[in-house]
């Protein structure tokens, strides 16, 4: 780990182990499948994969015999280089830039933006900001400079294919004055990985030219190399921006294989959530809530009410316990100790609501859309 914390307190485990176990007794928590859509094949371009449509069961089956059986590979991770952000310092605020004129069309639905957030928040980090910008190489290179900037972590995804509009690379290196090189061991990789398909050996001098581009980098870039069975690195420019394809699966799989060069925060510092439903209408319940909002924002707790079309609202609790952290001090040692499951149970009481579990979150979400019941609340007419 990059970041070194303190020894935590007794009581402080005691508290967590309660608030665990509290939630254990409240609902069975959900189980999270985790798995990762495995990349098959290698594509020419990586956008070409992140098309929302589902083939038929027909078109599964028949295209099921075109896939090529690639042999095992597996290639060395990268080593853990230096913390990129100085020793002792930890990523806390993030920022996502999402690349494609096919997300901006409607033609692609932009799945990364929602993983990288979920991501965020299992390891504590804030998430401020997603932007989505189009192929155009001036619009990159101005949100790259000014995200790098202000934020600790910056993840792009798309726009490092072999064709004409995957402008990444180019748009970074000219963002950090930086020139382009070829990557060799990429190169090797890539070769490795692809040297059993057909259409290597048949290749002309432009398509194999095409090719290497998804191996030219900024020259001053830390290519990091996060799975066994992926030639594609992350490329780290600023120690900061981290450059990922637009495939969803692959991003995610190299997202969580990124995690060991990351230095995230410590766990005990890691936000938790509880969510409480309520039938109650909105407005019924929204003064308490604004009261509560108040009350908790000393303590960094957050308060949010997400309704459901006629069904009900979800209240949600986000926060860390405080005083579990080690690094209280000054006044802050000697505020009121705030406890979510505590705040949970009023939160209960008062809006005749019950906890529930992410599994249970799902399923209500699936019985209607997002938004409350008309003249519940103001929202009904935005």
């Amino acid at each position: 780990m990059y970041c070194s914390t303190s020894s935590i307190a007794r009581n402080t485990v005691y508290r967590r182990s309660l608030f665990q176990s509290f939630i254990r007794l409240r609902f069975i928590p959900s189980s999270s499948s985790g798995s990762l859509v495995e990349l098959t094949r290698l594509q020419n371009s990586t956008r070409a994969m992140s098309s929302d449509s589902k083939p038929s069961s027909a078109t599964d089956a028949s295209s099921s015999k075109l896939v090529d059986k690639s042999p095992k590979v597996t290639f060395s991770l990268s080593p853990v280089p230096p913390n990129p952000l100085g020793n002792g310092r930890c990523i806390r605020q993030a920022a996502a830039l999402i690349i494609g004129d096919e997300i901006l069309n409607g033609k692609t639905l932009d799945r990364n933006s929602h993983g990288f957030a979920q991501f965020c928040f299992e390891n504590g980090i804030d998430l401020k900001r997603i932007e989505v910008v189009p192929d155009i190489e001036e619009e990159i290179v101005e949100a790259a400079r000014r995200l790098v900037k202000k934020y600790d972590l910056v993840i792009t995804s798309g726009g490092i294919g072999p064709t004409h509009d995957d402008i990444t690379y180019q748009s970074l290196a000219k963002a950090f004055d930086q020139k382009l090189e070829h990557h060799e061991e990429t190169i090797r990789r890539l070769t490795e990985m692809s040297k059993h398909r057909s259409w290597v050996g048949r290749q002309n001098k432009q398509q194999r030219a095409a090719t290497l581009r998804m191996a030219l980098f900024p020259h001053k870039a830390e290519v990091l190399f996060v799975g066994e069975d992926i030639w594609v690195p992350v490329v780290r420019l600023e120690g900061k921006l981290c450059v990922f394809p637009g495939i969803p699966g692959l991003f995610t799989k190299m997202l969580r294989g990124l995690t060991p060069f990351l230095p995230l925060p410590p766990k005990n510092e890691r936000p938790m959530r509880i969510q409480i439903f309520t039938e109650r209408a909105e407005s019924m319940i929204a003064p308490y809530l604004t009261a509560l909002q108040e009350r908790l924002k000393p303590h960094g707790i957050q308060v949010g009410s997400y309704p459901i079309l006629y069904k009900g609202v979800f209240v949600s609790l986000i926060g860390r316990d405080i005083g579990e952290t080690s690094t209280l001090s000054g006044e802050d040692l000697h505020k009121p100790k705030v406890w979510l499951a505590e705040i949970a149970q009023e939160v209960e009481k008062e809006i005749a609501g019950k906890i529930v579990s992410d599994e249970d979150v799902r399923a209500k979400k699936s019985e209607g859309n997002s938004g409350s019941a008309p003249g519940d609340s103001a929202k009904a007419n935005m």
